[in-house]
């Protein structure tokens, strides 16, 4: 399996790559984000609003578990962080089989919800403001695109 990686030195950056990955974003993709407290991940989905047009606020979804945004394409953005055995009624599938992009905070924890084909983006906290971004694609439509944004 092919992965990428991206190391941005400011949360500036790391929006600014996010922006330039919304721009290839398609209905239904599922984007899964992995990172301690602190490395990004909300960052990394404002930047994805950005570049989707979404005039509101993008905050983290930590007590609500799911946020929608409008823009170019929808925006569906989840933490499931706090979810625990419950995440069954959720009904993600709707989500990630509909219209808009959907952005999973904390995956690993819903890993048997997930689609099989997906984007999984690692963010690690380094020296300061720098983070290290790996992206795992999961099928052909994420390896494109990943070839596509890092060319």
């Amino acid at each position: 399996m092919n992965q990428f990686e991206r190391i941005t030195t400011n949360s500036e950056e790391t929006s600014q790559f996010a922006a330039k990955l919304a721009g290839r974003l398609q209905p239904g993709d599922v984007l899964a984000l992995e990172g301690d407290l602190g490395a990004g991940k909300t960052t990394f989905t404002k930047g994805l609003a950005k570049g989707l047009e979404i005039k509101r606020t993008v905050n983290s979804p930590t007590f609500t578990i799911i946020k929608e945004y409008k823009g170019k394409l929808p925006l569906y953005h989840m933490d499931v962080y706090r979810v625990g055995d419950a995440f069954e009624d959720l009904g993600f599938d709707e989500y990630f089989e509909g219209e808009g992009v959907t952005v999973v905070e904390w995956a690993h924890l819903i890993e048997e919800q997930l689609p099989l084909e997906r984007l999984t983006i690692f963010l690690y906290r380094e020296e300061g403001d720098t983070r290290r971004m790996v992206f795992v694609p999961q099928g052909k439509r994420y390896e494109q695109l990943c070839k596509e944004i890092f060319s």
